[in-house]
């Protein structure tokens, strides 16, 4: 869609300097369509802020991938290769080998995109992210794409999955798309244990990856194929959708 949000991190409001950046960016770059001002006033490696101030235009921008449209606020999770994103996820979803018979389990869902891709092509999907402004996005969006089969929870992803343990909920697919820690290992071995046939694994970290890709093979998950995507193109960055059948 070819618009921009532009986001200044400050430890204490400049209004002077918020007045500047309202009038120049906007006038000399067209594309910009949303800037906000976020406070963190914390000493530690966090890097957003609770409070958020709206300078101009819209709280949220707007893009479109696959017929897909989805509304992306300052908080919530979106890839910025708009072109290769629709080659992740049509890989992940080529992953999953979805019938339309399947139920779905969607971690780290951010605002929904991998979630209503799945949704396409699987018989439910609950897609679960802890960053509650992301699953007002993910609900929004999917109510904006008419999907339907698609539920979307504010959760811990390890909390989850251990209550979906507990409830022995029947899962056929679980993808993760995680951030570049990786996944903790009592999030892993609960995922596990609701049995699914194919786990898709999305990583931006192959090192993390890697490390949790052995511990799933040591759970009983081979991984059966590995794709690469190149998403930011001249670095050394890649994203890394992996494949895993069970045993």
């Amino acid at each position: 869609s070819d618009e921009a949000m532009v986001v200044f991190i400050m430890r204490q409001r400049c209004k002077e300097m918020e007045a500047h950046m309202e009038s120049v960016l906007p006038s000399q770059i067209p594309q910009v369509k949303s800037i906000l001002c976020n406070i963190n006033e914390r000493t530690d490696n966090v890097i957003l802020g609770e409070k958020e101030i709206l300078l101009y235009g819209k709280p949220y921008i707007s893009d479109s991938i696959h017929g897909l449209h989805f509304q992306i606020s300052m908080k919530s999770f979106y890839q910025v290769n708009p072109l290769q994103t629709q080659v992740l996820y049509e890989t992940a979803l080529r992953f999953a080998q979805l019938t339309g018979k399947e139920e779905v389990v969607d971690l780290y869902c951010g605002v929904g995109t991998i979630s209503m891709f799945l949704a396409k092509a699987a018989k439910h999907v609950i897609g679960i992210e802890i960053v509650p402004s992301a699953i007002t996005n993910a609900k929004e969006n999917a109510k904006r794409n008419h999907i339907n089969n698609v539920d979307f929870v504010c959760c811990d992803v390890a909390a989850y999955a251990q209550e979906a343990e507990a409830l022995n909920k029947k899962v056929d697919v679980v993808v993760l798309d995680p951030p570049r820690k990786g996944c903790e290992e009592r999030v892993l071995s609960h995922i596990v244990k609701l049995n699914p046939k194919i786990i898709v694994y999305v990583s931006c970290k192959v090192s993390t990856q890697a490390r949790d890709l052995r511990l799933l093979s040591q759970y009983g998950y081979h991984t059966t194929q590995l794709q690469p995507v190149d998403m930011f193109p001249q670095t050394y960055g890649i994203e890394c959708v992996a494949q895993l059948c069970k045993r």
